[in-house]
C-alpha cells in the first residue's frame, strides 16, 4: 500500500522570502523521510496553489493525501480557510488534514537553537529575558496557547520569559522588551515565533530594535521539519476521519 502524499499548505507572502523558506522546510523535510512525497501548495500570492496541486495530484492517479496546514496555531486559517479548500478537492482524493504545527516541544528546541545561533549560550539563559513574538491573532485559542508557551518556556531557566505579537493582540514586541528591562533583565532577546519571512516578522524586528539579541525566524530549522513528518504520521492514523466524510 502507497503512503499517503504530504501536501503542505502554506499562506504564501508578496514577499519572495516566504516562499524560498517554505520550499527550503519541504527539502528538509525530504531529506529526512526519502521515501515520502511531499508537495506544497499555497493559499494565496504563491503558486501552485492548493487547489492546483490536489488537481495535478488527482490527474496522476493519487488516491490518498495527508493535507497538513503549516501554521503554528490553530487560528481562523486553519479552522476556515483551509477546510473550505479541502472540500473543493477532487472526489477521487481521499483527504486527511493534520493538525498544526504547535505547540510542540520540538518547536520550543528551535527557538532555542535560533537564540544560540544569534549568539546565546546556555550560560546566559538566568540573566536573559526572551521575548516570544508570534504574528499575532484575533482567534482567543491562538492567543492562549502563545501565552501558555511562554509561561512553561520560562521553567526552562531563562530570567523570564514574555508572549508579544504583530497584530490583533497586545502587547507588542518592543513594549514585551521594555518591559523584560523593566523587571531586571541583564539582557534581552527577541524569539520571532514564526515560520517563514515577511510583513509581520519584519515588524517584530522592528519592535526589536532595542532588544540585545534577534533570533532568526524559525525556518527550515531542523526540529520544524520533523514537527511535520509527527503530523504527518498522526494523520496517516485511521482513527482521523477523511476530511467530509
Amino acid at each position: 500500500m502507497s503512503k499517503p502524499v504530504l501536501v503542505v499548505i502554506a499562506h504564501g507572502s508578496r514577499d519572495p522570502r516566504h516562499a524560498a523558506t517554505v520550499h527550503a522546510l519541504v527539502r528538509r523535510v525530504r531529506s529526512l523521510r526519502p521515501g515520502l512525497r511531499v508537495e506544497t501548495g499555497f493559499l494565496d500570492f504563491n503558486i501552485p496553489s492548493v487547489h492546483g496541486v490536489l488537481e495535478s495530484l488527482a490527474a496522476e492517479g493519487v488516491r490518498d493525501v495527508v493535507a497538513l496546514p503549516l501554521l503554528l496555531t490553530r487560528a481562523f486559517h486553519a479552522k476556515a480557510d483551509i477546510p473550505a479548500v479541502l472540500r473543493d478537492a477532487p472526489a477521487r482524493l481521499r483527504i486527511r488534514q493534520a493538525e498544526v504545527l504547535g505547540p510542540s516541544p520540538l518547536l520550543l528546541a528551535a527557538l532555542e537553537r535560533r537564540l544560540r545561533e544569534a549568539g546565546l549560550s546556555p550560560a546566559d539563559k538566568p540573566s536573559t529575558g526572551v521575548v516570544l513574538a508570534s504574528a499575532g491573532s484575533s482567534d482567543p485559542e491562538a492567543i492562549a496557547v502563545i501565552a501558555e508557551i511562554a509561561r512553561e518556556w520560562r521553567h526552562t531557566g531563562w530570567c523570564a520569559v514574555r508572549p508579544a505579537f504583530a497584530s490583533a493582540s497586545l502587547p507588542r514586541t518592543e513594549d514585551a522588551v521594555r518591559e523584560l528591562r523593566e523587571l531586571g533583565c541583564a539582557r534581552v532577546a527577541v524569539a520571532p515565533y514564526v515560520l517563514a519571512p515577511g510583513f509581520l516578522p519584519d515588524r517584530i524586528a522592528r519592535g526589536a530594535a532595542e532588544a540585545d539579541v534577534l533570533a532568526e525566524v524559525l525556518g527550515p530549522a531542523p526540529e520544524v521539519a520533523r514537527v511535520l513528518l509527527e503530523r504527518y504520521d498522526a494523520a496517516r492514523t485511521p482513527a482521523l476521519a477523511a476530511v467530509g466524510a
